[in-house]
């Protein structure tokens, strides 16, 4: 049973017995202890891969006290929260996707992972709570008396992302008291370990130092959890011992985790992670062609030259729109994919003659591997033949280019490598993560990103494509309601200006409040050929790997149409948001 897998391994001692197994139960419909009908199915595997967790240590800094409170405190605690109390009340919180929440002392905003540290709620935290803090105090289970509250109501099958909080808002301790059941709870350090620690009922979490600041905790939303069946719900590791699991089924779960919040800058031993320390030298924004070249050349080319291993490794799953334009284009096409990465959209149609460029040796490289046909170049000056390609896609390419200028010049590099008739499929991310009411897939998997080049979803079971047909757009006069680039240069489409000239730093999973900004990605691995290193450091230490910032100009509503409208020689036939990205498939004339 890997942990945190939907699926099990089972082995047979022999061969006939495995068959009748198989035959006995794949496709049997089976009810669960929720009364809840599930299909059951199975599939041979030539081999299993089991990986034996490596610690067997709790994160540092990290402790679970069990018994903290009697249970009457615990129904004392449940009881005074009210979930059904007027919405006017400022301590209320409506129903998050996953969970039931309210806050007290100070709300804690989800939209930006922050707290407004002038703006605390009246009330302050339940009376109730003060003889409990108090006691901890005296006892030494805590060093500082908390501010701020949150209270989380999970049902079965709820959960929470992975996240570490965030270092500016809070202080060094946060502790977590579990009630009603007990949870297995996720802790991962950024080298990949992942640690599954049970939380009892009625037991407490303090984390401080390294288990607060580095290694990210989250619940896996799921009904049962895999606990060690000789322990049963008792604080500690959930080992990868075979012999020894067996399943819990969940209960309605409420956790009090108590913060204080901070008043003054992070200042903790991991600045390289740290949102205080890391937006002390912001780069500046360009205000010439040569500096947005070395803009790019700094933040985005070398940096995907260094991270070119990583990220191809999560780099794997078509995006569905982008295999619908390539799997609809005729037998025998000439198609080039510019600002290819990886080249995961280089062997979709077998029918295609598919061509791909990147500006990182890395990447191009690792097309190679795969024999795809693949050279390094430039987005702005590919060498290839005016007039020669049937098709040409751009995904998640275009908003790396720092000036608007630079921007619509790879938009005409484009346009001259098509022959007439020729369509161009376009993706860029968009300064509007949250549209006609939905948060796109970046936001509600609000947690410690690894960072990506690419933030467009494949989650099709949720996706909802927005497209409104435009006919013969690129005649100016047919399309007199499409604003100007320079539209869009004047306003900000509302996003916050860049003062001082100084790029901001984006917080990973929030929503942008700046066009122009620098993305984080964690490197994890980065193994060149026949070597890797690990860039954190060995485990426990205060070393963690490096932090690379790449450039993005997020696109408002409308500002790619724009851009494309700059063009003379085209024509947009479709314009779409696709969870998170503004797209375009536009036709040369």
């Amino acid at each position: 049973m890997p942990p945190n897998k939907p699926y099990s391994f089972v082995r047979y001692k022999t061969v006939e017995e495995s068959k009748k197994a198989y035959d006995t139960l794949n496709g049997k419909v089976i009810v669960d202890d929720l009364g809840q009908q599930i299909i059951l199915y199975l599939n041979f595997v030539e081999k299993a891969q089991w990986k034996e967790l490596g610690l067997q240590a709790l994160p540092p800094g990290l402790m679970v006290i069990e018994d903290i409170i009697s249970s009457e405190d615990e129904k004392m605690l449940l009881e005074s929260v009210n979930w059904t109390e007027d919405t006017d009340n400022q301590n209320f919180q409506k129903s998050l996707k996953h969970r039931r929440v309210k806050h007290f002392g100070y709300e804690f905003h989800y939209e930006n992972n922050h707290v407004d540290k002038d703006k605390p709620l009246p009330g302050g935290l339940p009376d109730i709570c003060d003889s409990i803090l108090e006691k901890w105090l005296k006892e030494g289970f805590i060093k500082h008396k908390p501010d701020q509250l949150t209270v989380n109501q999970y049902e079965p099958g709820h959960g929470i992302p992975a996240h570490v909080d965030t270092h500016s808002a809070f202080e060094d301790e946060i502790v977590s008291l579990s009630l009603g059941s007990e949870i297995v709870m996720d802790f991962k350090h950024p080298d990949g370990v992942t640690v599954p620690i049970m939380l009892p009922c009625r037991s407490l979490l303090v984390m401080t130092g390294e288990s607060r600041y580095l290694w990210t905790h989250g619940i896996t939303p799921r009904k049962f959890d895999t606990i060690q069946a000789s322990r049963g719900p008792k604080s500690g590791i959930i080992t990868g011992d075979v012999e020894d699991l067996t399943l819990s089924k969940r209960g309605i779960r409420t956790s009090f985790t108590f913060r204080k919040v901070r008043q003054t800058p992070c200042n903790c031993s991991y600045p390289l992670v740290c949102d205080s320390q890391m937006k002390e030298t912001p780069t500046s924004f360009p205000e010439s062609d040569k500096e947005a070249s070395q803009l790019e050349q700094e933040y985005v080319h070398q940096v995907y030259e260094e991270i070119a291993r990583h990220f191809s490794s999560t780099r794997h799953t078509p995006w569905p729109h982008i295999v619908e334009f390539l799997k609809a284009l005729p037998s025998g096409s000439l198609v080039a994919d510019i600002g290819c990465g990886n080249g995961k959209y280089l062997g979709i149609n077998k029918e295609l003659y598919m061509i791909g460029c990147d500006h990182s040796q890395n990447l191009v490289d690792i097309c190679r591997e795969k024999h795809y046909q693949a050279l390094v170049c430039d987005a702005l000056a590919v060498p290839i033949r005016s007039g020669s390609c049937d098709a040409c896609i751009s995904i998640a390419v275009i908003h790396h280019f720092a000036t608007a200028e630079r921007r619509v010049a790879a938009l005409q590099e484009l346009v001259r490598l098509l022959r007439p008739g020729g369509k161009a499929l376009i993706y860029v991310w968009a300064m509007e993560q949250e549209y006609n009411k939905k948060k796109s897939k970046y936001l509600r998997e609000n947690r410690i990103s690894q960072g990506k080049k690419e933030e467009i979803s494949n989650d099709t079971s949720v996706q909802e494509l927005l497209v409104k047909q435009m006919p013969d757009v690129g005649n100016q006069d047919s399309a007199p309601s499409v604003p100007s680039i320079n539209d869009f240069q004047d306003r900000g489409c509302n996003s916050r200006k860049v003062t001082n000239s100084k790029l901001p730093i984006h917080t990973n999973r929030t929503s942008f409040h700046s066009q122009d900004l620098l993305v984080p990605w964690h490197l994890k691995e980065n193994p060149g050929k026949g070597k890797s290193i690990e860039p954190f450091g060995p485990l426990g230490s205060h070393d963690p790997g490096p932090v690379f910032h790449r450039y993005y100009h997020v696109f408002c509503e409308g500002e790619m149409e724009a851009a494309c409208q700059t063009l003379s020689n085209i024509s947009i036939l479709q314009s779409y948001y696709d969870q998170g990205n503004w797209c375009v498939i536009l036709q040369k004339v």
